[in-house]
């Protein structure tokens, strides 16, 4: 029994001990059906400290979570409160008024959140912050540590080692990637996971700066470079589901991964002696600044008409707090945002590391609040890249396009 589950037998036996006859009940729904357990006991660790308060949890699947929540909060029967999703998703919600505003006076932990934390969930025609944000997710290149050990490799810096390690890695019958394109939002984590170095920091201020598009050589060498390395990912990849890319992955069959820091819990999960290394996109030379993309993947919000408010308040300050990130972290083994947290996992606090020299996951973070998203953009027309039937050069000017029908600095005169 772990120390935290120790501490959580102890809450509730407290919390039983100490509740009322008559405690107030609030709803929580979320979309991490996966979690259930930890929930739970996070659950159980507010309501030792809030005794009139119990909290009432609701899981549903993350594919059908969002059309539900809007459902039920626009009929006036939504949950006091919620876990929302960031960015585009976000603002749907908060611009429909179903949220309570937070400011540093009802959650005072905000002020020390990092902006970019904050700008997830702030709604961008009032500048308001709507909900407490929960994880960042980091996409990056993870490794097999063993197999690279097994057969004298050193973890790849640049374009050149990573080909050099796929080649050692085809010769001793391992699948080099274990990545495969049939599920579209691969395509965009493998763009920007894998070419997040090639493309740089200046390309991205560039581009938020309306200085360049999606045509830039900088973007393209990167989708060239990727392009190149598909060479090395699995026999018909181009229908390879992420589960299976998953499997191969964690069953040893193969030694790299193009994914999210989220997929470190997973892929534990399908093989808890999985000795996983995790890496910076590659650069192209030896010297330039390994870079990952980073995204923050939801928050915790009030219902703006629950009759719970003042109950609501209180568990949103809990979930605001370091004393949850702290659990957070240990027990879901995600990055918290919240400041002063510690990673014990050992390849957290190495993903805590890579995140020290970022770009934002650009698509996402900045594209994905109009139609044609930029996430939708990417995801197609890689997905064609990568089958042959689209050129780098077609990508780039198939998103700067796209993207330009509404965002001016790409509208040419």
């Amino acid at each position: 029994m772990t120390p935290f589950a120790k501490t959580m037998i102890a809450a509730t036996t407290l919390a039983g001990l100490a509740a009322p006859a008559f405690a107030e009940d609030i709803s929580f729904w979320g979309w991490r059906t996966e979690d259930v357990p930890q929930y739970e006991a996070f659950i159980d660790m507010f309501e030792a400290e809030n005794p009139d308060i119990n909290v009432n949890l609701r899981m549903v699947e993350a594919v059908s979570y969002g059309t539900i929540l809007k459902t039920a909060l626009a009929g006036e029967s939504g949950p006091d409160a919620m876990m929302v999703r960031a960015y585009g998703s976000f603002e749907d919600l908060a611009s429909g008024g179903y949220l309570m505003p937070l400011t540093d006076e009802n959650v005072p932990a905000l002020k020390d959140f990092p902006a970019d934390a904050l700008q997830a969930e702030t709604l961008r025609a009032d500048g308001t912050v709507y909900a407490v944000p929960f994880a960042s997710q980091t996409m990056m290149v993870l490794y097999n540590k063993d197999i690279f050990e097994q057969l004298g490799l050193d973890a790849p810096k640049t374009w050149d080692d990573m080909k050099a390690d796929a080649e050692a890695l085809k010769d001793a019958g391992f699948y080099p990637f274990a990545n495969g394109t049939a599920a579209a939002w691969q395509n965009e984590v493998l763009t920007f996971g894998l070419g997040a170095s090639t493309m740089g920091k200046g390309f991205y201020q560039d581009v938020m700066s309306g200085k360049t598009d999606f045509t830039d050589p900088r973007f393209i060498d990167a989708l060239t470079r990727i392009q190149d390395m598909g060479q090395y990912f699995p026999d018909g990849f181009i229908g390879l589901d992420y589960p299976s890319s998953q499997q191969l992955f964690a069953s040893g069959m193969a030694g790299i991964f193009v994914g999210g820091s989220y997929e470190i819990a997973a892929m534990k999960g399908m093989n808890p002696d999985i000795n996983i290394g995790v890496l910076p996109a590659p650069t192209v030379n030896e010297d330039d600044e390994g870079l990952v993309a980073v995204f923050y993947d939801g928050g915790y919000a009030g219902n703006a008409a629950s009759e719970h408010k003042e109950a609501v308040t209180k568990f949103l300050n809990f979930l605001a707090s370091q004393e949850f990130g702290q659990v957070f972290a240990n027990e879901l083994s995600n990055i918290s945002p919240i400041p002063g947290v510690t990673f014990d996992n050992p390849e957290l606090q190495a993903v805590s590391d890579l995140n020290k020299t970022s770009i934002p996951y650009m698509m996402l973070v900045h594209f994905r609040f109009d139609q044609p998203s930029g996430s939708t953009l990417v995801q197609e027309n890689i997905q064609k890249m990568m089958a042959g039937d689209e050129t780098p050069e077609g990508v780039g000017k198939a998103i700067t396009e796209g993207l330009s029908s509404y965002y001016e600095p790409f509208q040419k005169n």
